[in-house]
């Protein structure tokens, strides 16, 4: 071999391994950005369910107080949110098996509110959504309807 084929060999020693070393880095940050990428889709999605079983469980208030529509119209649903409330029993059962139920099915901060005015009902309904946000944040949603 000649003296300049050596040194050129020797010279390049290694390169390979450093090559690799810069590959798995790169790989390793995309693998990170992935795995922040799920937690973020994660936590939206559980945001959005939260927002879906609000909506489903106003739409079963809904029907209770348009099964029991005189009591309704007459102002014996209305609860201030995250209130005990009062009324007959009938009124008692169906509106604190509604608070059971969401907080059953959104989690333990959530609380609802029915407020009832000449036919004019808004159910509300709030919970912390914190876990969908970097910090702490109630969510709302309030339906409205007329009996």
């Amino acid at each position: 071999m000649k003296p300049s084929t050596v040194s050129s060999l020797q010279r390049q020693r290694g390169v390979g391994l450093l090559e690799v070393l810069i590959s798995m880095i790169i790989l390793s940050l995309c693998m990170l950005g992935m795995a922040a990428l799920q937690t973020t889709a994660l936590r939206n999605n559980q945001s959005a369910q939260s927002r879906s079983m609000a909506t489903i469980l106003s739409a079963s208030i809904i029907d209770a107080m348009r099964a029991n529509a005189t009591s309704a119209r007459s102002g014996q649903y209305n609860v201030a949110t995250c209130a005990n409330p009062g009324g007959d029993v009938l009124v008692q059962l169906d509106v604190v098996t509604w608070l059971l139920s969401l907080k059953s099915a959104i989690g333990v901060t959530a609380c609802g509110g029915i407020n009832c005015r000449n036919g004019l009902c808004d159910i509300t309904v709030q919970w912390d959504d914190s876990r969908a946000t970097a910090g702490e944040q109630v969510y709302t949603v309030t339906t409205r309807i007329q009996l």
